[in-house]
């Protein structure tokens, strides 16, 4: 049997070090030997090394310090101490520094390969973790934001196109749609991405803090202003500032916050002196701010400073196509969470969470599947294990979907199918009972429109 993994073994006993590159060779691992950690940190530098298993006390270069450079070079690479008895204080701090794990002079050849063995699976399953979100975001997400619907398709292109500026953007959307996620999203993937990015809510804080919370203040500047304090704007410099909720914001700091855009420097509560600060601004909200700009509640020059750039977000109720993509997304994230061993949902209950409108949005479908996994008892989720508020609330369930007047006969028959075969979480079975055709002729429709 092949072990996919390269073993580096640094050892300046070169009997140890052939005994133990043997014993792994002999159950299909691929090892390199080296009398020194000179030479042991030349091959780290040049070769991709999975697994390096060293000696900690040798001359010159010991142990400690191949753990350091190798986690530098390659953080995913897994180091394996060898120590004596004298020494097993030091490999615990090793550990604490990145190390997987010591073994004890002299070596137990079967406990060597259970270790190899264990670092080696850990390993693997970590990329094919990493590979496996990969190829999520590159099929159906945007930095770690997942959506399959023409919506979610749009603002991923979108996001691709503005977060190199510096433009400033406004996303409006329902609570709960992810509009911090957003944010974020903009500012990790543009050219601010190594600075800081600093989110708050203004509705989460008193008017009378609010100003302290954006601006900072002066020691003395009002009661309880025991120190100078840097603010939202001051921390953010250079980066990123998410104005959350701005449609709370009182008129007195929309004045001042202003202000701050068009001059771009602030000024500390209590002080006569300004800042000079270069912060892209990104704002959300739940509100129409059109509305409350005509109600006298948001001042219009301020709302046409942040409406650069309008992303609406669609409630969850509108993307139905990615009910079941996030679905999945949540069980994977959750069942190794929560340690649990959930290998999917089954159709039925797959229905009831289609049906349901997420007045909570995508938020709300997160908390359902975490509370099913944590109270699942089978392999599958099942109708048991959904919140009884979800199962049992029929006001809230989705429409059936509407056809626009003109549409040709073939995007009608797509759009049934598509539906169905969504409303009979994925089973072909179901989908050609509910449809009243025939498996094979399911199959060939599914073809025939590229909903396979």
């Amino acid at each position: 049997m092949i072990r996919e993994a390269n073993i580096l073994i640094i050892d300046d006993e070169k009997d140890q070090a052939e005994a133990i590159a043997e014993s792994l060779r002999n159950i299909g691992y691929k090892c390199t030997t080296v009398m020194n950690g000179s030479e042991g940190l030349n091959i780290i530098r040049k070769d991709r090394i999975d697994v390096v298993i060293t000696d900690l006390i040798m001359h010159e270069i010991d142990g400690m310090e191949i753990l350091k450079e190798t986690k530098e070079k390659s953080p995913e690479s897994e180091v394996i101490l060898i120590t004596g008895y004298g020494t097993v204080e030091n490999a615990v701090t090793a550990m604490q520094k990145g190390a997987s794990t010591y073994l004890l002079k002299p070596i137990n050849i079967k406990q060597l390969r259970a270790v190899v063995d264990k670092v080696v699976e850990k390993q693997n399953l970590v990329r094919s973790n990493i590979e496996l979100h990969k190829q999520l975001e590159e099929k159906f997400g945007f930095a770690g934001i997942i959506g399959n619907s023409q919506q979610m398709h749009r603002i991923f292109n979108i996001l691709k196109q503005i977060s190199s500026t510096t433009a400033t953007v406004l996303i409006v959307g329902e609570s709960g749609t992810g509009k911090e996620l957003i944010a974020s999203a903009i500012h990790y993937n543009g050219s601010r991405k190594n600075n800081p990015f600093v989110a708050l809510n203004s509705a989460a804080i008193s008017e009378s803090l609010l100003e302290s919370e954006l601006f900072g203040h002066e020691k003395g500047a009002f009661t309880g202003a025991l120190y100078q304090r840097k603010g939202k704007f001051e921390y953010a410099n250079n980066g990123t500032l998410f104005l959350d909720e701005i449609g709370d914001m009182p008129l007195s700091t929309q004045v001042k916050l202003l202000r701050v855009i068009d001059d771009g420097r602030i000024t500390r509560v209590g002080s006569n002196e300004s800042i000079k600060i270069d912060v892209r601004i990104v704002a959300a909200t739940n509100k129409d701010l059109g509305e409350l700009v005509k109600d006298g509640i948001f001042r219009e020059d301020l709302y046409f400073r942040f409406n650069v750039i309008c992303l609406r977000l669609p409630p969850l109720r509108e993307r139905q196509d990615d009910i079941f993509l996030l679905t999945d997304v949540f069980i994977q994230e959750f069942s190794k969470k929560h340690s649990k061993n959930i290998k999917g949902i089954t159709p039925e209950t797959r229905k009831i969470l289609f049906r349901y409108s997420w007045p909570g949005n995508i938020r709300e479908l997160k908390n359902c599947i975490e509370s099913m996994i944590v109270i699942g008892q089978n392999d599958f989720l099942d109708i048991n294990d959904i919140p009884e508020h979800i199962y049992k609330n029929n006001k809230t369930a989705l429409p059936g979907p509407v056809f626009p007047v003109g549409l040709p006969l073939d995007e009608m028959e797509k759009e049934v199918i598509k539906n169905t075969l969504a409303y009979a979480g994925g089973n072909r079975g179901e989908t050609a009972k509910i449809l009243g055709i025939g498996e094979r002729t399911l199959y060939r429709k599914l073809d025939k429109y590229g909903l396979k």
